[in-house]
């Protein structure tokens, strides 16, 4: 393998400016990006920036930059949130989704579209507030289901949270076959996972959510490392085990529950970066966030790209794309005879 971390880092940061650069030009007929970019130049040149007013300049900045943008955070938030839970539970196959915190907050947003609900807030909407308070509800009802036994343990949060994982799976069902026709559209739009109708403001939705989370990730990376070697090395050294878990559960909840509630679950971007980036960097939290932060958009930018792309001009939702990217390479993971060397 070519390189040391850091050098394989700054590839994968030269790779993230690129895709996001190049992935708005793609359609269903490409739009040259220099040639936006020279429209814009022009303009500022002759007394100020304004875009001249063409359909292509129209498609890239309005249309497709907002949507590259919107996946690129939500691919980072997601790619982060799983970093952070394989090292939580010293698993490579351990995400927010396994806890149940994404489906329960996809219950909520459900409930949300099923009663038309939202919150407003000036002149913004955000339905990623009911995402919100179900994957903190979910994180804190499983927390306290574990928390029930008389020693916490991670095996028991983890069984809990599986548990209520299949509880809220059945919920949202449970609403889809409550709903008329219109309703039950409308949710399965938003269980599949997609960008369609993402603009800027859909951007700004989501950063009150994903930024917060990841400025506390982080703010943890140290503790991360600790936490990977084990929880006597961790207490030994100082570490707050149980605060720092708090924490930790609380940034991943807001990642998630933000992402969920504005564009649906998307699944296996939180397994696939990681894991991935575990390979190539290793284990050191404060090089290997920043690689999964940029592998994450990268990923999910490409996935993108191909599901409006594939059949335009009907386009795939982004997360049926990644489920089934995500099922060969869980096969490939089983057929590793090194699956259980990777460094957490």
């Amino acid at each position: 393998m070519w390189g040391s971390p850091r050098s394989r880092l700054l590839g994968l940061i030269l790779t993230s400016v690129l895709v996001l650069f190049w992935m708005p030009g793609f359609g269903s007929r490409f739009i040259a990006p220099w040639d936006v970019l020279g429209d814009l130049w022009s303009g500022f040149i002759q007394g100020g920036w304004h875009v001249r007013e063409t359909l292509d300049a129209q498609i890239f900045w309005q249309i497709r930059l907002p949507r590259v943008l919107f996946a690129f955070l939500a691919g980072s938030g997601l790619a982060v949130s799983g970093m952070t839970f394989q090292a939580l539970f010293r698993n490579p196959l351990t995400t927010p989704y396994t806890l149940g915190i994404a489906s329960g907050a996809s219950f909520v947003a459900v409930l949300a579209t099923f009663f038309g609900l939202t919150v407003m807030i000036g002149t913004y909407s955000f339905p990623g507030l009911f995402g919100l308070v179900g994957a903190f509800g979910t994180m804190l009802l499983v927390y306290s289901l574990a928390s029930l036994r008389r020693y916490f343990s991670m095996e028991v949060l983890l069984m809990a949270g599986v548990a209520i994982n299949y509880w809220m799976a059945s919920a949202v069902v449970f609403v889809q076959y409550a709903s008329d026709y219109t309703n039950v559209f409308r949710v399965l739009r938003t269980l599949l996972g997609g960008f369609e109708g993402i603009t800027y403001g859909s951007f700004l939705e989501l950063l009150p959510f994903v930024l917060p989370g990841l400025l506390i990730l982080a703010g943890l990376c140290n503790e991360l490392n600790l936490i990977a070697l084990g929880d006597e090395i961790a207490v030994g050294r100082g570490l707050e085990l149980a605060k720092t878990r708090q924490w930790l559960f609380v940034a991943t909840a807001l990642i998630v529950g933000g992402t969920v509630a504005v564009c649906g679950p998307i699944g296996f971007v939180e397994i696939i970066a990681p894991y991935i980036c575990r390979l190539l960097i290793g284990s050191n939290h404060r090089i290997l966030m920043p690689a999964t932060f940029c592998l994450g958009g990268i990923l999910l930018c490409v996935c993108d790209t191909v599901a409006r792309t594939l059949i335009a001009p009907a386009e795939i939702p982004v997360g049926a794309l990644t489920a089934l990217l995500g099922g060969p390479f869980f096969i490939v993971l089983l057929l590793r005879k090194n699956l259980g060397k990777v460094s957490l």
